[in-house]
């Protein structure tokens, strides 16, 4: 970013927040304040436009700008237009920028972001004199794809943009200035998803932001004690009932949403709506979060014969209302119980014992808090088949015969009269016989029933696991 670019944002900075001085009844362009019903917030444009993307109300209410498109993607031929309270009366609205969209105010409303109405997004910054805006310029011209730039009344600067790394196509990102170079830090999880993290608006006290999740609509999150933001929830079925919610603005009292929608794919119904939410916003932050996945369970390996044990770690689930309150569950991600000589501990989210066969094991895990809101993510358990005992040592190990109808050879051969235990265990893991010896032995397993035995031959640290069929 070019040093001149970077002192005139932070000359924005010394401005501060102005209330209005509008009679009641004339904010908001005179229009009937909604209740948390959303109603259209009535704006002209000229025929085969339509109102969309965010609003922008000045600091004092005295002016609102907003953007008209013919359609998207990329925006058709946006205009940004102009209401200015002078005179005991709104005036407008007119024509102030050609070729841009998606007005955004600076704290003091001195100044205002824009942005190009073409693909990869663009930030341009237009400062105001007295009654006259200058013509864009510019700004930000090392990020790519930079959306909705905003900054809040602590002076920090939030945009949607290729931060480095980014979890999606674009990410909620914080900017930091050095010199004159701007870094965009990714706000992680569990804000950013896979998908195309675009429109959002983070309030001036920075106390939530709403974002325009994909699939979902519009959410809303909240800072937490460590310096990340909660996990995001649905604003709910009145807010996000069309085809798709963007383009969020609240105002700086927080009592109403501002946001585009409609349910035609042609835009033939799309306007800016607005409702009241300032209950919305506060209830919500005082229910139930639901947990999410930070980080992914590393795949295991183990080798049959040898006792396994793993805990999953702590790092893997989080719950903005405490983690100490989780239980969690593990089934096959085929939906079947785990095999018999796996356990697994819900409490403590241990898995523990000792497999008898190679395998591979898909788990899913799934994490529930206490008022049953859950989460689940998959790994791998890989058991792979104890070599036999080190073949450099010489020694080479028989099983006849095998089939058998019920007496077992086992032979151990370059063993140099080291004593060997062999452990023999059915197909549930349950040991059903065990014997010690030297080079060779025989194992009698007449009477079992039929089926696959498992044989864990052990010489001192060394293992191998060998099948036998009983007949």
């Amino acid at each position: 970013m070019k040093k001149s670019a970077l002192t005139i944002i932070l000359i924005m900075l010394s401005g501060t927040m102005v209330f209005s001085q509008i009679p009641a009844d004339s904010l908001y362009l005179g229009q009937t304040p909604p209740g948390c019903v959303p109603q259209i917030f009535h704006l002209p444009v000229d025929s085969n436009y339509f109102a969309a993307e965010r609003i922008a109300i000045s600091g004092d209410g005295t002016e609102i700008q907003y953007s008209a498109l013919k359609g998207y993607y990329p925006p058709n031929s946006p205009v940004i237009k102009r209401y200015r309270y002078t005179g005991n009366q709104w005036t407008g609205p007119s024509i102030l920028f050609t070729g841009y969209l998606a007005p955004g105010f600076s704290v003091s409303s001195d100044s205002v972001f824009i942005q190009n109405g073409d693909n990869p997004y663009v930030t341009y910054l237009s400062v105001k004199n007295g009654l006259v805006w200058s013509n864009p310029s510019r700004i930000l011209a090392s990020l790519t794809s930079a959306h909705y730039l905003q900054v809040s009344d602590k002076k920090n600067y939030y945009i949607s943009t290729q931060s480095g790394p980014t979890l999606g196509g674009n990410d909620w990102s914080r900017l930091s200035f050095t010199g004159g170079d701007t870094t965009a830090t990714s706000l992680g999880l569990p804000l950013n998803t896979p998908a195309n993290n675009l429109d959002f608006f983070i309030a001036r006290d920075e106390s939530f932001m709403i974002i325009a999740r994909p699939g979902t609509g519009l959410c809303i999150s909240y800072p937490d004690n460590n310096g990340r933001w909660t996990n995001p929830k649905s604003l709910g079925s009145t807010i996000n009932w069309g085809l798709g919610m963007w383009g969020p603005f609240v105002t700086p009292d927080h009592k109403y949403l501002f946001y585009t929608t409609g349910t035609k794919q042609n835009y033939s119904d799309t306007y800016i709506y607005w409702a009241r939410v300032d209950g919305l916003i506060d209830s919500l932050k005082h229910t139930n979060f639901i947990p999410y996945i930070k980080n992914k369970i590393p795949d295991q390996a183990d080798t049959a014969g040898h006792s396994f044990n793993f805990t999953i770690p702590d790092s893997t689930f989080v719950d903005d209302d405490g983690n100490s309150t989780l239980t969690y569950s593990a089934k096959l991600t085929n939906g079947q119980p785990l095999p018999s000589w796996l356990a697994f501990d819900t409490i403590a989210a241990t898995f523990s014992g000792t497999p008898t066969d190679t395998d591979t094991l898909n788990i899913r895990i799934k994490a529930v808090d206490p008022a049953g809101a859950n989460t689940s993510t998959t790994f791998k358990i890989a058991i792979q088949e104890s070599s036999a005992i080190h073949q450099k040592q010489g020694r080479l190990i028989r099983i006849f015969p095998n089939p058998s109808s019920g007496m077992v050879n086992v032979i151990m051969e370059g063993s140099h009269g080291k004593t060997a235990m062999v452990e023999v265990r059915d197909y549930t893991g349950r040991t059903v016989l065990t014997k010690s010896f030297n080079n060779r032995t025989n194992l009698n397993l007449g009477g079992k029933p039929a089926g696959i035995y498992f044989l864990k031959l052990m010489l001192d640290s060394e293992i191998a696991i060998r099948k036998v069929c009983i007949e």
